[in-house]
Parts: C-alpha cells; sequence; structure tokens
C-alpha cells in the first residue's frame, strides 16, 4: 500500500491496467506517491476548493490532492485506459472525485465544479501552453480559478517568470504577470517521470490578481505580444506593422520608440501600446 492512502503502488496500477505512457499524448508519469503530494501542497489549502485536474493519467496528482484534502476533483482525462484506474480511486474517496473523459481543449469544465476553484494538473506537454493561455485571457477578469499550479518543461516555466530583457521573456512573461502573480515552486528532474523526459521540470504557481497590472483588452494584448515576439529581434515598427496602418504613431502614443524591439518591452509598455491600438 502506498504511503499518502490504502491504493496499490502507482508502478502496481500502471502494471495491472497496463498504462504504457504514449508520446503522442504527451504522457510523463509520476510514480512517486510523496512527491505527487508535495506538489498538489503546492496549491495550497483546498479543504473549501473544488480542484480542476488535466491529463491525470493513472492518478498520482490526483491521489495527492485528494489526500492534502482537496473538497472536490475534476479530473478530465482523454485516454480511455486510464478510466477503470481513476475509478478505483473514486471509490476510496466517495463522492469526491468526478471523471470526464474527453479532450481538456473542448470541454467546459465549469458546469462540474463549485467555487472556489483551483487549477493543479501535470499538464500534458502537448496542450499545456495553449490551455494557459486560455486560462489567463478570459474576456472578463477575476476568472473562475483561483489559482493555478501547473507542471510544465523548466524552459516554459521560466519563460512564464521572466522579466523584460531576459532570452526567455516573451508572450507567456506578459500574459501571465499582466494577471496574475507567477513563481517556480518545485524543480524536478527527468527521473522523476516514467518514461524519462528529455529535459527537467518545473511547477509554477499563478495566483490571480483581483485585478489586472494595467487596462487592456485581453483579445488585443494576446495579438500584440503574439505578433511583437513573433519577430522579436526585428525592431516594434517593423514586427507590428500589421496591428495599425499607423504603428509608429501608436507606439509613440504608448511611450514606446519604433526602434525598440519586444525583449526590451515591460508589461506596461504593452498594456498601452494595446490600448492605443484598441482604439481603432
Amino acid at each position: 500500500m502506498s504511503a499518502i492512502d490504502n491504493l496499490p503502488p502507482l508502478r502496481e496500477v500502471i502494471n495491472t491496467h497496463e498504462l504504457a505512457a504514449r508520446k503522442s499524448l504527451g504522457q510523463n508519469f509520476l510514480l512517486d506517491l510523496n512527491l505527487t503530494a508535495k506538489i498538489a501542497r503546492q496549491a495550497g489549502d483546498m479543504a473549501d476548493c473544488d480542484v480542476l485536474e488535466i491529463g491525470p493519467g493513472p492518478g498520482g496528482l490526483t491521489r495527492g490532492l485528494l489526500a492534502e484534502g482537496a473538497r472536490h476533483v475534476l479530473a478530465i482525462e482523454k485516454d480511455r485506459r486510464c478510466l477503470p484506474a481513476l475509478a478505483e480511486v473514486a471509490e476510496h474517496y466517495p463522492g469526491r472525485l468526478t471523471v470526464i473523459e474527453g479532450d481538456a481543449l473542448e470541454i467546459d469544465p465549469l458546469s462540474h465544479l463549485t467555487p472556489p476553484i483551483r487549477v493543479a494538473a501535470n499538464l500534458p506537454y502537448n496542450v499545456g501552453t495553449e490551455l494557459l493561455v486560455r486560462w489567463l485571457t478570459p474576456p472578463q477578469w477575476p476568472p473562475f480559478w483561483q489559482s493555478l499550479t501547473l507542471m510544465f518543461q523548466r524552459e516554459v516555466a521560466e519563460r512564464i517568470v521572466a522579466t523584460p530583457g531576459s532570452k526567455a521573456y516573451g508572450r507567456l512573461a506578459v500574459l501571465a504577470q499582466w494577471r496574475s502573480d507567477a513563481r517556480i515552486v518545485m524543480q524536478l528532474p527527468p527521473g522523476a517521470f516514467t518514461p524519462p523526459p528529455k529535459v527537467s521540470s518545473s511547477v509554477v504557481h499563478l495566483t490571480a490578481l483581483p485585478e489586472p497590472r494595467y487596462p487592456a483588452d485581453p483579445a488585443v494584448l494576446s495579438r500584440v505580444v503574439a505578433m511583437a515576439f513573433n519577430q522579436r529581434r526585428k525592431m516594434l515598427r517593423s514586427a507590428l506593422k500589421g496591428a495599425a496602418l499607423d504603428i509608429e504613431d501608436r507606439l509613440h502614443a504608448a511611450g514606446l520608440k519604433p526602434t525598440d524591439r519586444a525583449e526590451q518591452v515591460p508589461l506596461e509598455g504593452f498594456c498601452a501600446l494595446a490600448r492605443e491600438i484598441a482604439k481603432g
């Protein structure tokens, strides 16, 4: 039996249900239940929260979340091979785990969740960034979630917390730091996973701010930073020439220089530019 509950160890679960990780689904399983419980604790006190988990796989983090006291966990899993293992976890924690089979990019989880809501997930590598951007850029703020506790490849995590002027600074840093406080809270080596990925991983904790740090339309800001960092070595007037016909005037109005490059522009500058472009 495992150290955190009376269910079988994860390696035994994987062997019993023949759950070899699939590269096509971006799967890398964490088998150390003490480690998954430690990750779960990074999400904070969950006793009065519902928790959304994406890609639970055989249920390692799911068990950590439940053992650490989550009121209710909604797990969305695309791989139906994992459903019997997750059903065993649900039976062990009656009424506290709901599992939905499907693609997290296509499912609206809110009808299954009761606020306050936290998100905690060892995100499949092939959908992690897209899900994060969606959670950071809803039209209305505050969002449905209080916090996000997410595992990424270390390179992606560093991009989320990067500062202007660094090589990692880009679209993810701007969008994450615009509306949340983001910090790396754990580092995990490749050997912690089965199969071991080629790179190290990091857990990032993002706490939603009551209001964005600076006013801006999320759709416009997303488009501006995507264009700016898509050609980050170009000057802003070149990288953003499709954003507005009079882009140099808009840059000046936002307090930016047309000759600046994207990695030089702080969050406040991008928000100011988004407001200028939104004027039409």
